[in-house]
């Protein structure tokens, strides 16, 4: 059973940080491939290409996936499309997604794509990396790049050393795991992970980039969290920091997402009636920026179906 502190939308996060560190992203979870890109070009996230063969509203889930061109070092245009799969159990469905955003891509706008996975779920055994199948005359075997996050769990070392963000991310990610049932002890590594961007020297937005991140997945019940701000706040004043503390302007930026969020659907409910629990959480995941963009849009709302329209295309 989920706990009361935990969130259910993980891919809100992930797609923020692999936006603002896609080049680490690659490095990190991919080098073999990331070695093939002149990163002196500029990449560029295709959303719109990706709305057009991507067809989540069919299976009711919505996934962190990312669809990016890039240039490699001889010149040559590549697709990477990058999935994030932050579902909590294997889904057997798994390879054949991956084939079909494959092949959709290919079908729409004639380029192959180099389909990469990284896998967030808790189960050890649940490695897909390939979709086939066999017939006298025709034969597929479709393989694609994955990552399991949960590999590095025997690796802790090795990540504390490592200064890339994404070595930030994946301990946020499995000490989330580690502690569902031990919200004390999620305290105290959230605090030594906050601290942690401090002691690596990171530059002010980055340190609000990963906060965010962290502050997002590592959810604390109420009490434990308010104590975790104080304890934040101290410590930014012992290193005396020169510019509003991280934790207060998350938490400033979070309180205005908040009272956004509620008179959004407040409205919502006027215009269009009760919302889903699916919808409402999809914006609730919303920033700020798009809350205030909603905000303006609702007013032409007569139908939930403008809300989903709204939802896929923004």
């Amino acid at each position: 059973m989920t706990n009361v502190y935990e969130r259910a939308d993980f891919d809100s996060p992930w797609k923020e940080i692999l936006e603002a560190y896609f080049p680490q992203a690659m490095q990190f979870f991919f080098p073999e491939t990331a070695a093939l890109i002149d990163w002196e070009r500029p990449y560029e996230f295709l959303n719109t290409e990706f709305q057009q063969i991507a067809r989540e509203a069919e299976q009711g889930k919505r996934y962190a996936d990312q669809l990016v061109k890039v240039w490699q070092i001889q010149g040559e245009e590549l697709w990477l499309l990058i999935h994030v799969e932050i579902q909590a159990q294997k889904e057997d469905t798994f390879s054949k997604r991956m084939f079909t955003y494959n092949f959709r891509i290919f079908d729409r706008f004639d380029k192959p794509a180099t389909s990469l996975a990284i896998l967030c779920d808790t189960n050890c055994e649940w490695r897909p990396s390939n979709y086939s199948y066999n017939y006298p005359h025709t034969r597929l075997n479709f393989e694609f790049g994955i990552v399991k996050l949960l590999d590095y769990e025997n690796r802790l070392q090795e990540l504390e050393n490592n200064n890339n963000p994404f070595a930030t991310v994946v301990m946020a990610h499995l000490k989330t795991q580690q502690t569902r049932s031990s919200p004390e002890e999620r305290k105290i590594w959230k605090f030594s992970l906050i601290r942690r961007l401090y002691d690596l020297g990171f530059q002010e937005q980055d340190i609000r980039n990963l906060y965010r991140f962290i502050d997002w997945v590592m959810i604390l019940p109420k009490v434990l969290e308010n104590q975790l701000w104080e304890e934040v706040k101290q410590f930014e004043q012992e290193r005396t920091m020169r510019y509003v503390t991280t934790g207060e302007r998350i938490g400033y930026e979070r309180g205005i997402q908040e009272g956004e969020q509620a008179i959004i659907l407040k409205l919502l409910k006027r215009r269009v009636g009760e919302l889903s629990p699916e919808l409402q959480a999809r914006i609730e995941s919303l920033s700020v920026n798009q809350l205030e963009a909603l905000g303006e849009a609702l007013l032409d709302f007569t139908h939930e179906a403008d809300l989903v329209n709204w939802l896929e295309t923004n």
